[in-house]
């Protein structure tokens, strides 16, 4: 039914399809089946036709969500070593459709070197192009007019745009708080969204500070946030609001882990959640969140947290959901 979630189970090398309860605020909710795709799934995303793309380490699986099958798994053109688990294995990580469906493109993480977008046709299911691009591609997007695909460079500080004809790519710095401490930093960039109203990437930074980068010119403002928390997953809502997920302290003055509510105007409500989380999807009226529980390091739970957007007195409703689900969409 509309409405149903899909998550990546990065724990049991599923997807599970999940009731989200009454009117989708979690209360009554339970898993409702699980598929098999391939190993530590990570991202997901789904097109209008009903096809779900799943970025595991062996390739990306095809899932028909209405009959709950997997269709095929299309290897990858780039190689990254042994199908492994665990949050640095090779193999699939962001993931990203294009606007008009034709097209699938997956950022392929090679551990220890510059990581590949690949792109995939989605009516032959095969693997048309490969772009090289920075190290370990944790989000891959589309700016709205589906001409540029941007992966966001987790262990290189970056953000890589590659031109979706060409195959041609720019790599543009994104590191408020510099690269000084390298591979062993926290201080990454890790999700990003695109803004449809001026096509600009918006990378957030351990709750504290938003990077605003215009990949036309490759300059980044810094914009104020208020969660001081060490931050993933990240969506925009129908209104523009931006949802983060806030995964918990790492260090002495961090705070607990939360979702960061922030309106266009910048203004913020931080919700807290009960444990580490890793990313977000947001209902079709923008009324409810969905928050992964999974987490890429220790101390995830297996299942998503309900945020009711619209009323703030509300708590959060936890639903039990897959195992250790990292990517997720709304059917």
């Amino acid at each position: 039914p509309d409405g149903t979630l899909l998550v990546a189970d990065f724990g049991s090398d599923t997807v599970t399809f999940v009731d989200p309860g009454r009117d989708g605020s979690g209360e009554g909710g339970a898993p409702i089946a699980s598929v098999k795709v391939g190993t530590a799934p990570y991202g997901l995303v789904v097109g209008e036709d009903g096809r779900a793309w799943v970025a595991t380490a062996e390739g990306v699986a095809v899932v028909d969500t209405q009959q709950r099958t997997r269709l095929a798994l299309i290897p990858y053109a780039t190689e990254s070593g042994p199908v492994t688990t665990g949050e640095y294995r090779g193999g699939g990580m962001g993931i990203a459709l294009a606007p008009d469906g034709s097209h699938v493109y997956v950022g392929v993480n090679v551990p220890g070197e510059d990581g590949a977008v690949e792109v995939i046709d989605t009516a032959t299911r095969e693997v048309t192009g490969t772009a090289q691009v920075g190290m370990r591609p944790f989000d891959v997007d589309v700016s709205p007019d589906g001409r540029e695909v941007y992966a966001t460079d987790h262990d290189s500080f970056d953000v890589t745009a590659v031109d979706a004809d060409t195959l041609k790519t720019r790599r543009m710095e994104v590191a408020p708080y510099g690269t000084e401490g390298g591979l062993g930093s926290w201080l990454k960039p890790h999700y990003a969204v695109v803004r449809p109203a001026d096509g600009k990437l918006l990378l957030p930074f351990e709750g504290e500070r938003l990077a605003v980068l215009d990949p036309r010119t490759g300059k980044v403002t810094i914009e104020r946030m208020t969660a001081n928390t060490h931050q993933h997953g990240a969506t925009l809502t129908p209104d523009g609001t931006l949802l983060v997920v806030g995964t918990g302290p790492i260090g002495s003055d961090d705070e607990d882990p939360s979702l960061t509510v922030r309106a266009p105007d910048g203004t913020e409500r931080v919700v807290p959640l009960e444990g580490p989380h890793e990313d977000v999807a947001v209902s079709a009226d923008g009324s409810t969140a969905y928050v992964t529980g999974g987490f890429t390091r220790d101390g995830y739970w297996n299942g998503i947290t309900v945020v009711d957007l619209d009323d703030e007195k509300s708590g959060p409703v936890r639903l039990t959901a897959g195992n250790r689900p990292l990517g997720i969409a709304v059917l």
